[in-house]
C-alpha cells in the first residue's frame, strides 16, 4: 500500500562553525548520525540542506565597517552619497549604513513609504489615507514626515527607524539628510551621485536612475563585490543578503557554494550508495499576515543546489480531480482512478485545469521556505535540514 507519511523535514543539530570548518565533512557526520540517533533511512531524493550562514562562516566570508567605507570612497569620491531603498533592520542593514556613512562626507537617506521592501512599515496605510497622501508621487521631507505621522515605532521590534538611521550615519561624522519617496529619480533632486539598497527591484532603479541623469549609480550588489585589504566579498551580490556579525562586521552572503553541494552528494552517496540532492539556502519566502512582513531579504533562496532540484512542481490538484473527473467514485475506486490519473501525467501541466491551484514556485524556493521555517534563526541549533518524501506522490509505495 501507499506510505501513510509524505513530507518529514527535521532540522538537525551540528556543531558551531567556525572559519575554516570543513564543512562538508561536518554536514555529512551530521546526518548520518541523526539517522542512526533518530532511526530514519536515508533514501534516493531526500534532501540535504544547510543555511547560508554556516556557509559564509566556513568560508570565513566578512568585512568590516572600515572595509565598506574604503569601497565607498573609492566609488563615491566626492563624498555624497544618496542611499535610497534600504530595509528596515538592524541585523541586515545597520552595520552597512554604518560602514557607508564612515566613508561618506554627507548620506542623503531616502526612504520607502509607506513599507520598506521587505514589508517593516514606517506608517500604515490607513495614516496615509487619513492625512491625503499619495506615495506613490508625494515626496516628504523628515520635517513633513514628522508633522504628519510623528515618532511611529515599528510594530515588533520597538525602533523608530527614521531616528535609528540617523543617529547613526551621525555617528560616523557623516551630514544626514532624510528623504520619504518611491520614485527613485526623486534623490537626484539632492545628489546625482547614488547607492540604490532595494533587493530584488535593483535592476530597475539602476536603469530609471541612469536614464534620468545620474552621474554615478552603484546597487549595494556592488559593494563588497571583491576583496577589500584581504577581506571578504562576493562577487554576484556585494552587501546582499549580509548580516550583522558584530557592532563593526558584517557576514556576506556566501559565494561560490555549488562545489560544496556536490562535494556533499557525492559523500553520502559514498557512505550510503544513495542520491540525495543538496541545497544551501537563505531567507524563505513567505509573508507574515499580522506584521505584512515578507521574509525574502536575500537575493535569492538559494544560492547553490544540485541539479535534481531544478524546475518547479508538475502536480495534480487532487481536489480538484475528485470533485470533476471522478466526482461519481469514492472509496478504493476513486484511489485507484486519481492514482491512474498520477501515473499517467506528462512531464509538462502549465496551462492545464487540473494542475491549477498547485504552487507554480521553483523547487529550491519551495524547499528553501521550508526549510527556513525548519531552522528558524534563533537558538534551534538546527542549521542542517533533512527532508524526506518531499518528491513523493499518493502513488508512492
Amino acid at each position: 500500500m501507499s506510505r501513510m507519511v509524505g513530507t518529514v523535514s527535521r532540522g538537525v543539530r551540528a556543531p558551531i562553525i567556525r572559519n575554516g570548518d570543513d564543512l562538508a565533512s561536518i554536514v555529512t557526520s551530521s546526518i548520518l548520525e541523526a539517522a542512526r540517533d533518530d532511526g530514519f533511512v536515508i533514501r534516493d531524493r531526500d534532501i540535504i540542506a544547510m543555511t547560508e550562514a554556516i556557509v559564509a562562516r566556513a568560508q570565513g566570508n566578512y568585512a568590516t565597517t572600515d572595509d565598506i567605507a574604503k569601497d565607498i570612497q573609492a566609488k563615491f569620491p566626492d563624498g555624497t552619497v544618496g542611499v535610497i531603498f534600504p530595509i528596515l533592520s538592524r541585523n541586515r542593514f545597520a552595520v552597512c549604513l554604518k560602514g557607508i556613512a564612515k566613508g561618506a562626507k554627507k548620506v542623503v537617506l531616502m526612504l520607502s513609504y509607506p513599507s520598506d521592501e521587505v514589508g517593516n512599515h514606517l506608517v500604515s496605510l490607513d495614516a496615509l489615507d487619513e492625512k491625503g497622501i499619495n506615495p506613490y508621487s508625494d515626496v516628504l521631507t523628515l520635517a513633513k514626515y514628522r508633522e504628519l505621522f510623528g515618532y511611529g515605532k515599528h510594530r515588533f521590534t520597538g525602533v523608530d527607524y527614521v531616528e535609528y538611521y540617523e543617529n547613526l550615519v551621525r555617528s560616523e561624522g557623516a551630514d544626514c539628510e532624510i528623504l520619504f519617496a518611491n520614485d527613485p529619480r526623486a534623490v537626484l533632486n539632492y545628489t546625482k551621485c547614488v547607492l540604490n539598497c532595494d533587493i530584488h527591484t535593483r535592476a530597475r532603479t539602476k536603469r530609471l536612475l541612469k536614464a534620468a541623469g545620474a552621474e554615478i549609480v552603484y546597487g549595494l550588489d556592488e559593494i563588497m563585490n571583491a576583496p577589500i585589504d584581504g577581506s571578504g566579498y562576493n562577487a554576484d551580490y556585494g552587501l546582499l543578503g549580509s548580516n550583522k556579525a558584530t557592532e563593526d562586521q558584517i557576514k556576506l552572503f556566501p559565494r561560490d557554494c555549488q562545489p560544496l553541494v556536490e562535494d556533499i552528494q557525492a559523500r553520502i552517496k559514498e557512505a550510503t550508495g544513495k542520491t540525495v540532492e543538496v541545497m544551501v539556502y537563505g531567507d524563505g519566502a513567505f509573508k507574515d499576515p499580522i506584521g505584512k512582513i515578507w521574509e525574502l531579504a536575500d537575493p535569492v533562496v538559494s544560492p547553490a543546489y544540485t541539479s535534481g532540484l531544478e524546475g518547479t512542481p508538475n502536480e495534480l490538484k487532487l481536489k480538484y480531480l475528485a470533485d470533476n473527473d471522478f466526482a461519481d467514485l469514492s472509496g478504493d475506486a476513486l484511489k485507484e482512478a486519481i492514482k491512474s490519473k498520477i501515473q499517467e501525467k506528462d512531464g509538462d501541466l502549465v496551462g492545464n485545469m487540473i494542475s491549477e491551484g498547485t504552487t507554480p514556485r521553483r523547487l529550491t524556493d519551495l524547499i528553501g521556505s521550508l526549510c527556513d521555517l525548519t531552522s528558524g534563526s534563533g537558538d534551534k541549533g538546527t542549521p542542517i535540514v533533512f527532508i524526506q518524501g518531499y518528491f513523493d506522490n499518493y502513488t508512492t509505495e
